[in-house]
């Protein structure tokens, strides 16, 4: 009966501007939209919904309670930071690696927590 996430929302002071940096910054794409309201995809079809919201981001820090950052799936993971550095995104520290999976921490345009990961060996 339950199928698992259709999708997550984030609440952004300008919804279009933070899709398209999705579309810019991760290969996502857009792939619908009404009023102020922007559904964006990944390749794997996992998708974010962004909303209008009230005021600006309060960064959280990683432990606070709530939803602390999405993690982004890269099948190359050098590759897929080199990218992100030349798109001037900036990264809370160097890359490093946990139990063999290779992660860096990074930040949206309006500051929400993201992390890319690769993965020797799926989760699932």
């Amino acid at each position: 009966m339950f199928k698992g996430l259709e999708h997550t929302a984030i609440a952004s002071s300008d919804p279009e501007r933070l899709a398209n940096w999705y579309v810019e910054h991760l290969e996502f794409v857009i792939n619908f939209h009404y009023d102020k309201f922007f559904f964006v995809k990944a390749a794997n079809g996992s998708m974010l919904e962004i909303i209008p919201s009230n005021g600006e981001l309060e960064q959280a820090k990683p432990a606070d309670p709530g939803i602390r950052h999405l993690a982004i799936l890269v099948d190359d993971f050098d590759q897929g930071y080199e990218l992100l550095k030349s798109k001037g995104v900036r990264f809370e520290g160097p890359p490093y690696e946990n139990s063999g999976n290779r992660l860096v921490f990074f930040r949206d345009r309006d500051g929400n927590l993201l992390h890319l990961i690769a993965r020797p060996k799926p989760l699932a």
